[in-house]
């Protein structure tokens, strides 16, 4: 199935068709992450089901739904920008309507990623290149105070990572790279075509 396919599968519409929503200097474009790739990612990536998935930069909600459709595990989109966050919550609506039951929950937040209070279930954030390193740098701290407060394991998926990220997760905190999952074709044009996990073992 083709991306619009697949939005119509899961009942919601977050493809990119040509808009471009710029945040500010440290909150990047929208762009939604190709549903062919959280294929891959998650071909060799195992999720844990006993924890909540946070997206930072959630945008219309698709990694959310995603996620919560294949893996049935409580979900959080958390999204600054007013249009993208009206978006996610029609799309959410659409999502639920046409679920016959739902176990585990969907939240979406309308704030900044760093003034998000991680709970004690969030175990898996994922980005794709939503801010810039000062705002990535503060989410990673929050996430550590979260972890030295209530220990567990927790992962980062990153899509597409910048260098900068990784340097910072690599030489100034305790993660350390889990598995990098390159896309194929993709990855040998592009070094940046992949997922990198990183996690913190609690």
């Amino acid at each position: 199935m083709n991306e619009k396919e697949r939005d119509r599968s899961l009942h919601i519409q977050t493809r990119s068709v040509g808009e471009r929503i710029d945040q500010s200097a440290h909150y990047h474009h929208y762009e939604a992450t190709p549903y062919w790739m959280l294929d891959e990612l998650f071909k060799e990536y195992t999720l844990d089901r006993a924890g909540a998935f946070v997206d930072y930069g959630c945008g219309k909600g698709r990694v959310l739904f995603y996620v919560h459709h294949r893996f049935q595990v409580p979900v959080v989109g958390i999204e600054m920008n007013d249009q993208l966050y009206r978006e996610a919550l029609l799309n959410e609506a659409s999502y639920l309507q046409h679920k016959k039951k739902v176990s585990k929950s969907i939240r979406i937040e309308h704030e900044f990623a760093e003034s998000y209070r991680i709970a004690d279930i969030d175990s898996c954030f994922f980005l794709f290149n939503p801010f810039s390193l000062q705002i990535f740098m503060k989410v990673i701290h929050h996430i550590l105070r979260s972890v030295e407060a209530n220990n567990r394991t927790v992962d980062i998926i990153l899509y597409y990572p910048a260098e900068e990220y990784i340097d910072y997760l690599e030489m100034k905190t305790p993660f350390t790279l889990f598995k990098e999952v390159k896309m194929p074709r993709l990855s040998e044009i592009n070094a940046r075509e992949k997922f990198s996990v990183f996690r913190f073992e609690g």
